[in-house]
């Protein structure tokens, strides 16, 4: 009974060890079966897989190659073509349709291919997105170009939007103050308030727009604000004769703010045009006790038995300005090709005669001849002449300064001379002036550059100096006759002698202190006293403006053998034009030991 207890349960035992087992080795079996059959089948497809790829690369070799770069042909498998690609190699192999357990395993295979696939073409696509961007490299390259090309007409126009959108803000403010003053004083309202507030908010708004050509959008939104606020206002304050009435008082009071600031820029341009810098007074100062310091032997200049020679070039420039007459006698050497016949006549007062003396001791002229005199030496000089010339209305001395009337007394002054150039103190000379002595004077007393062009800035007509509604000028003069300038002038002083033009220039002078004739100044005296007795010199010799007039050609500077700063904004002024100091400065020794030390700089 034990024995058969014993077989039974050895035999359940083995039952039991046979159903645990037999599917254990069947399906390792069949694992193993489809493990051979995948790994060979795979390795096939994934050859040809790898040939495919190849020819893709190939193919976008020979493309790129070409004569014009375009993308590579993009070859895309789909399942199916895989599949039939699969299919293909199980046919060569004899298994395709042997077994379901193959069929199993190409379904494996499929989704492994399909895997690799995916791989393939992301690289493809990495290589196509690669040729792409060297396709359109050089578009890229004309679409910047285009760009910046379109750049600027977009600021612009951005400008202009921005220019248009803050004259809106203004008007808003320009209304929103007219209603605010149509509120009784001390009132509190919250329309007050509110309009207040929107003035703060809009006058921020435009003080940020004049520093940024872009309006932001809170400035927008500030101005639709207003406008709300604005149509508030109107609601209450709905007078419109009052609102205009209002309107017209705060444009009649805005205009004469404009007008009193004109004045007073006008004002202030004219008094720093006739103020002597600080470092041109420093200068004086120092050369003035270095010249009192030399003995008297040591004050002469060489070479003075030239002065009285009329068979030399001699030039006169009548100033109290020291760094002035250095620039002229300096220029004017340096342009000439035979300076050794050059005699520079230079004529001051008394209280500048020391110290130019002594700048042109420290700083000879070379070959040249250097004559300094001062105009308090002058005995046949009236002795109420300076008297006579303060007569005249005008608010800048430099027109009624005895310097500046100078000029119609060089027969007196210079009596051994037949000619002379005479210069005024703010102009510098470019090229050499020797032709200028032999122009033809015609029986002229005066050669100079005319002013009667009206398309150019120097135009000066005689009505705009002189009163011609007065019959004595109106029955003598043409008010349409040309016009000419000072500032480098050829004087025949034997024909003045013979014409006595200057007891002319006396009686006009008396003449013009009797009743407004003229403004102030010269250059009307000397037109009426050259009166048909100038002749024209080409427009080469003289270039004018450059003291007032910012638009000058270059060109026309350049060419011209003389240029002149006549006007307010002389060049050794703070307010001169920048762009022309250039011309006036590379005449001046900056690296002086008294220009340095009185702090004048370039």
């Amino acid at each position: 009974m034990k024995k058969y207890r014993r077989w039974q349960r050895i035999l359940i035992l083995s039952l039991l060890s046979f159903s645990v087992f037999a599917p254990i080795l069947l399906v390792s079996q069949r694992l193993k079966t489809l493990t051979s059959i995948g790994r060979k089948e795979f390795i096939e497809d994934l050859a040809n897989i790898k040939y495919r790829t190849d020819d893709l690369r190939l193919n976008a070799i020979e493309q790129e190659a070409a004569e014009e770069l375009k993308g590579p042909k993009l070859i895309v498998f789909k399942e199916k073509d895989f599949s039939s690609v699969v299919s293909h190699s199980y046919n060569e192999n004899g298994d395709s349709d042997q077994s379901g357990d193959a069929r199993d395993a190409s379904k494996l295979l499929e989704a492994n291919v399909t895997e690799t696939n995916d791989k393939g073409k992301e690289k493809d696509s990495h290589q196509i997105q690669q040729n792409k961007i060297q396709m359109n490299y050089r578009e890229k390259e004309q679409s910047n170009q285009e760009t910046v090309r379109h750049d600027q007409p977009l600021q612009s126009q951005s400008r202009r939007e921005t220019d248009e959108k803050v004259k809106q803000m203004r008007d808003q403010l320009i209304r929103a103050k007219a209603y605010l003053s149509f509120s009784p004083p001390g009132s509190n309202s919250h329309l007050v308030k509110e309009l207040r507030t929107r003035i703060k908010e809009v006058e921020r708004a435009v003080g940020e727009a004049s520093k940024d050509s872009d309006l932001s959008r809170s400035a927008s939104q500030k101005m639709r604000s207003m406008g709300v606020s604005l149509a508030k206002a109107s609601h209450v304050f709905p007078d419109c004769s009052a609102m205009a009435t209002k309107l017209r008082a705060m444009a009649y009071n805005a205009e004469e703010q404009v007008r009193a600031q004109k004045n007073q820029e006008s004002y202030l341009f004219q008094l720093a045009g006739r103020t002597t810098p600080k470092g041109l007074h420093c200068l004086s100062m120092r050369l003035t006790a270095e010249y009192f310091s030399l003995q008297p032997e040591e004050r002469q200049f060489p070479n003075q038995q030239k002065l009285h020679d009329p068979d030399l070039y001699h030039y006169a420039v009548f100033s109290d300005n020291i760094l002035a007459c250095a620039v002229v006698v300096n220029s004017t050497i340096a342009s000439a090709k035979e300076p050794e016949k050059i005699v520079f006549h230079v004529v001051t007062d008394s209280l500048n005669l020391p110290a130019i003396s002594m700048w042109f001791l420290l700083n000879p002229t070379g070959k040249a001849t250097i004559h300094i005199q001062s105009v308090d030496n002058f005995d046949w000089l009236p002795t109420k002449y300076n008297a006579i010339l303060k007569e005249q209305k005008s608010n800048d001395p430099r027109y009624t300064s005895a310097l500046n009337h100078l000029r119609f007394y060089l027969p007196y002054i210079f009596p051994a001379l037949k000619k002379i150039v005479l210069f005024d103190h703010d102009v510098v000379v470019q090229r050499d002036l020797t032709g200028l002595w032999s122009v033809d004077m015609k029986g002229k007393v005066n050669a100079a550059v005319e002013t009667c062009q009206g398309s150019e800035s120097s135009f000066r007509p005689m009505h705009m100096l002189m009163n011609f509604s007065d019959p004595f000028l109106a029955k003598r003069f043409n008010a349409n006759v040309c016009t000419w300038a000072f500032g480098m002038n050829m004087f025949d002083l034997r024909e003045w002698r013979r014409l006595n033009l200057t007891t002319l220039y006396r009686n006009y002078l008396q003449l013009g202190l009797k009743r407004p004739l003229w403004k102030a100044g010269s250059l009307p005296l000397g037109w009426i006293t050259f009166y048909n007795q100038t002749v024209a010199l080409e427009k080469r010799w003289h270039a004018l403006g450059l003291g007032y007039d910012s638009g000058l050609g270059l060109g026309d500077i350049e060419h011209a053998a003389v240029i002149h700063y006549d006007g307010v904004m002389k060049p050794w002024l703070e307010i001169g034009i920048a762009k022309y100091k250039g011309y006036w400065s590379k005449h001046v020794q900056y690296d002086h030991p008294y220009l340095q030390q009185c702090n004048i700089h370039e």
